[in-house]
């Protein structure tokens, strides 16, 4: 797929073991910006050239997807976010700047809890905090209904096979048809996500991610602690998000122990930062800068 920016560049990281396909831009501090599911770094294609004029920004295919190594394990949070970690020392980085969308904000929320001094300012789109997720999971029958593929996933080899066989109809329904704003995805760009879901492993480590957060000593081990986030955090939702109940932003000021500023954004859906690209972009270059 040819860059959309001539000063994008492709290059290969290892990490933890594995090597990661990253698109790169700019220079400066050090911004990642991670995705989510079904996605890879081309979720980001708005946001790369506007954040690279003040920023070295980094896109890495989390593990599992695109062009990233798809190794048979290590979808649990604490490898992901070895990833990441791993990322920014390979960089020549101490710390950086992470924004996640989705699962990639998951890891963010997981990387903040974690490992607070390799972050600068944590900004999560449209993702939940995991503890609150699972709590939602277990005590909200609205999220236990919009949530109903996390259950599905859970049942081995079947569901990957199942999207493989309806690929273009899986992708065209994920995407355009749950955006609020549907002309955030044209027909050119929905293929440009089939063709990557495409490759060889992609969907069984994307599913996989789903079974190893509701692994049973996993989910122990996230209903255990609650860490408070002690780094400047910005949270951007869409409001019309048909995954995520808002209820999971109810109460995110007692999880966070730091400056804290929560957007919503009306008439969104799920895909913000594709959805309403130009008032993400805004946004986070305030609260990065």
């Amino acid at each position: 797929m040819k860059s959309l920016d001539s000063e994008q560049q492709h290059i290969f990281v290892e990490t933890n073991k594995i090597r990661l396909h990253c698109v790169s831009q700019g220079e400066g501090e050090l911004v990642l910006l991670l995705h989510g599911f079904p996605e890879f770094w081309y979720s980001w294609r708005h946001q790369i050239p506007a954040l690279a004029r003040h920023f070295k920004v980094v896109v890495p295919d989390l593990r599992g997807y695109n062009d990233s190594d798809k190794p048979e394990s290590g979808y649990d949070l604490d490898t992901l976010s070895a990833d990441i970690r791993g990322l920014i020392d390979r960089l020549g980085y101490t710390k950086a700047h992470i924004v996640g969308h989705d699962w990639g904000g998951v890891i963010a929320w997981h990387l903040a809890q974690k490992f607070p001094e390799r972050i600068n300012r944590l900004a999560v789109l449209n993702a939940p905090h995991p503890q609150r997720f699972v709590q939602e999971m277990a005590s909200n029958l609205d999220q236990l209904r919009r949530s109903w593929y996390v259950f599905a996933f859970q049942v081995p080899g079947i569901p990957e096979w199942l999207i493989q066989q309806n690929l273009k109809d899986f992708v065209q329904n994920v995407f355009q048809g749950q955006a609020i704003r549907k002309g955030s995805f044209s027909a050119e760009e929905t293929k440009i996500y089939q063709t990557a879901l495409e490759k060889p492993g992609v969907l069984g480590a994307a599913v996989n991610y789903y079974r190893q957060i509701f692994h049973p000593q996993r989910l122990w081990n996230l209903g255990q602690k609650w860490e408070t986030v002690n780094v400047p955090t910005l949270v951007l939702w869409g409001e019309e998000d048909a995954f995520l109940s808002h209820k999971l932003v109810e109460g995110l000021d007692r999880l966070i122990s730091a400056p804290f500023k929560l957007k919503l954004v009306p008439n969104c859906g799920h895909w913000i930062q594709q959805e309403v690209p130009q008032t993400v972009n805004r946004e986070l270059l305030s609260f990065l800068r």
